[in-house]
């Protein structure tokens, strides 16, 4: 029950005495642990009951408490359409002068709160009601879900009149309109359930001369899906500007925005960024779905001494925590994890971001804008203040931020950020290309992280085989230590698109700066002798994390070959 929002609930707990400190800290690290939502947990635990739990939330969010779903006349339901009602799982029960109270599978949802009132003119109420109970009422008033296909909706645009082909001839107003039509609506939102059913990270639309290509991002691997026709990109695209709230008319330079939207009675954020190209505009959504992003350390598949050794690094009272790692291999997930740990009413937390990914409450977030001035360099400098205890930064890019970052590690604050390198011991190397002299490096970096992401095999076809010599050999371990090891791989099914993988895990290295490290940085020592020495000192490379990642079922030898 309320598995989005077990903070809110553990809030909740507190409030009104549910648990002590010592059963509510027991409950959460279960939580952590098991991925059970912290509701299903108070009552599992005999805390409290679930109509308490329920009264207990409507009191938090001072709204009326049903202990059922009431009869409602047609008048009220006539309020949503069958479609609306399916897409924010929330039934109209009653009016009250200008305000209208609905019984919603999410009371939390504020965002659905604000598209409901936008839509329907009048003030709207989420009243709580057993979630249990409002699938049968949506489905009652309203019918099952009639899911369009993607075939019906192309099917309807072959019959419609198309749009002018050459889009430097194309008007604001004729895009508007197409924009505006029902088909074209119906098309976009259907894009985008695809794409949160699926758990893509992103969403690509893509114009070509002779073609209008929509490619969804799964487990880091693009897939396409049926192309619309050619002419509906103006109309499809200015749609998507239209919900980021960007300028249609402007085709010739990049923009960013952000669509906050429910899909499925959850809210999700999704970051718009447009780029001009020969044919027309290319769009990119970056899908921020906070029911499949859990930003917890446990659920990260690390390994237990390096999950301890990031808890004992962002514990520390000062130094910097750097995360290093390609474009795309969770970096700022596993920053936020870390935060996490931290994350309590004593401690003040300032970040960063261009943008910012994931709104954490508790933590005060501020976005990089370089129109205005307003880069790392001239947070990081604001932040110092601020009277932080930790910083998160983006990103360390220059040489500025670098040395506001040392600065601010030295005067006791803890600084977490990310470097772009193949490597952990590849950061230290970076910082002195900026132009940090080595000292600084050695007396404030404490340790480093180097990530990658892998697609993990899918469950449902986990297959063992016999992998051949000259594919083993390009692991180069020891043939002893492979004698008894199985090997596995997907055969592709439905459950992974026929893809063989399902869902994705990390790779990591955690160099930890020790005493003997920090005289080889003062040194300068090169990359090479760094990586040799933290290895004695105990890292395990990214290499030898993918191989135990191999013998765990966990991957197959080619993604291990291909990320490290």
């Amino acid at each position: 029950m309320f598995d989005d929002h077990s903070d809110s609930i553990r809030d909740i707990a507190r409030e009104f005495h549910l648990a002590d400190e010592a059963q509510s800290q027991e409950l959460w690290e279960n939580h952590l642990s098991t991925g059970k939502s912290l509701a299903d947990l108070l009552i599992d635990a005999g805390l409290t009951d679930k109509v308490s739990l329920l009264q207990a939330t409507a009191d938090h969010l001072g709204v009326a408490y049903y202990s059922a779903v009431p009869e409602v006349d047609t008048d009220i339901t006539r309020l949503l359409k069958p479609a609306q009602a399916h897409r924010y799982l929330a039934v109209p029960v009653a009016q009250d002068g200008n305000r209208t109270i609905f019984l919603a599978k999410d009371p939390f949802n504020s965002s659905a709160v604000s598209e409901l009132t936008f839509i329907l003119k009048t003030d709207v109420e989420f009243a709580v009601v057993d979630p249990d109970l409002v699938d049968a009422a949506v489905t009652k008033y309203y019918g099952e879900a009639q899911q369009a296909s993607m075939e019906d909706l192309l099917g309807e645009f072959e019959s419609s009149e198309p749009i002018a082909g050459n889009t430097e001839a194309i008007t604001e107003e004729d895009i508007t309109n197409q924009a505006s039509q029902a088909p074209i609506i119906r098309f976009v939102d259907l894009v985008l359930q695809e794409a949160v059913k699926a758990k893509a990270s992103d969403i690509h639309f893509e114009p070509y001369e002779d073609q209008f290509r929509i490619r969804y991002r799964i487990d880091g691997s693009l897939y396409e899906m049926a192309p619309p026709p050619k002419n509906l990109a103006p109309a499809v695209i200015a749609r998507v500007k239209v919900m980021s709230s960007l300028n249609i008319a402007e085709r010739r330079v990049p923009q960013d925005g952000r669509i906050k939207t429910t899909i499925s009675g959850r809210a999700i954020d999704l970051r718009v960024s447009t780029l001009p190209t020969q044919f027309g505009e290319s769009v990119v959504l970056r899908i921020l779905d906070k029911t499949v992003v859990n930003l917890d350390l446990v659920n990260l598949s690390m390994q237990d001494d390096v999950m301890q050794g990031i808890r004992d690094l962002v514990n520390r009272p000062n130094g910097i925590f750097i995360v290093t790692g390609p474009t795309g291999s969770g970096k700022t997930t596993t920053l936020y994890s870390a935060l996490r740990e931290v994350n309590s009413e004593d401690v003040k937390i300032l970040t960063a971001e261009d943008p910012v990914e994931y709104e954490v409450e508790g933590i005060m977030q501020v976005p990089i804008n370089h129109q205005v001035g307003l880069t790392f360099a001239a947070a990081l400098r604001s932040f110092l203040r601020q009277d932080p205890d930790t910083i998160m930064v983006g990103e360390i890019r220059d040489l500025e931020t670098a040395q506001i970052a040392v600065q601010a590690s030295l005067t006791g604050h803890v600084v977490l950020s990310t470097l772009h390198t193949n490597d952990a011991p590849g950061a230290v190397t970076r910082l002195i290309d900026m132009g940090l002299e080595p000292f600084l490096i050695s007396a404030s970096v404490e340790g480093v992280l180097g990530q990658r992401l892998l697609r993990r095999i899918c469950k449902s076809c986990r297959t063992a085989f016999e992998p051949d010599k000259d594919t083993v050999a390009l692991l180069e371990v020891d043939p002893v230590e492979i004698a008894n090891k199985q090997f596995f791989f997907g055969k592709g099914c439905p459950e992974c698109n026929k893809s063989g993988y399902k869902g994705r895990q990390g790779l990591f290295e955690l160099m930890m700066v020790s005493d003997p490290l920090r005289e080889l940085i003062t040194q300068k020592a090169p990359t090479l002798v760094l990586k040799q020495k933290s290895i004695e000192l105990g890292m395990r490379p990214l290499r030898d994390d993918g191989i135990r990642a191999i013998f765990d079922g966990q991957t197959t030898i080619e993604e291990v070959l291909k990320y490290t």
